[in-house]
């Protein structure tokens, strides 16, 4: 005789926490996540449904099988995993947990997630982030990215935290640890109205627009340099 756990019918889809390193398309178009564990080969987006990491024919999460989603109860202990010198960069996400789902001590696994919320931690330097940069690494047609601040964007391929969370659609939010929150799109994945954005945000991407104009102007300075140069020689 086995013995089946109690099944969960909850008035709303429960609440988890996890990380994951942001990650943008070959072409810019899109952004997602990517897990820091077994799941980590499996970009995802926003809205998204769990796969077998290991191609087996059953639907996650499946008993016999460590497939799915995961996710932690409690925010504290998502964030400590935040200290560990290969997550630094990561970001702490709070999804919503859809579909069918297997409850644990510390937390869930589960067939469906969203993500409704993304916080970017200080740049390398110590300071606010107001960017992802590229990373140096990713998957197979993904640019894993990394929080950064003004000061340190320079020429890198970048976007903007308004810009991921437009990019990302489905209503996610992006916020940096001490500052403010992303632009909010809608279900299509279409940016609202600019009105609903913020001193912080506005903050945020002016100070952006004006560290990269600073890069550009100090390249155009040494092209100068270089040019003048030139025709003194000549």
């Amino acid at each position: 005789m086995r013995l089946r756990l109690p099944a969960e019918r909850p008035t709303e889809p429960p609440t988890g926490y996890k990380i994951a390193h942001p990650v943008l398309s070959q072409d810019g178009t899109r952004a997602g996540f990517t897990g820091v564990s077994l799941g980590g080969a499996l970009p995802y987006t926003v809205l998204d449904d769990a796969s077998c990491v290991y191609g087996r024919r059953h639907r996650p999460p499946a008993r016999l099988c460590d497939c799915g989603f995961h996710c932690v109860h409690d925010r504290s202990a998502a964030e400590a995993m935040l200290c560990t010198a290969e997550h630094r960069t990561a970001l702490l996400l709070e999804v919503s947990v859809l579909g069918a789902y297997i409850r644990f001590e510390r937390g869930f696994r589960y067939a469906r997630q969203r993500v409704r919320t993304a916080t970017a931690g200080p740049c390398a330097c110590g300071a606010t982030a107001v960017a992802l940069v590229d990373a140096g690494w990713g998957r197979p047609g993904w640019r894993a990215l990394g929080p950064v601040c003004a000061g340190c964007v320079r020429g890198r391929t970048s976007v903007s935290l308004v810009g991921f969370a437009r990019l990302a659609g489905q209503g996610l939010r992006v916020a940096a640890r001490g500052g403010g929150s992303g632009l909010p799109v809608g279900e299509s994945g279409e940016s609202r109205a600019g009105a609903e954005l913020g001193v912080p945000e506005l903050v945020a991407e002016a100070a952006l627009l004006q560290a990269r104009l600073d890069w550009f102007q100090s390249q155009l300075a040494r092209l100068g340099e270089r040019g003048t140069g030139g025709a003194e020689r000549g």
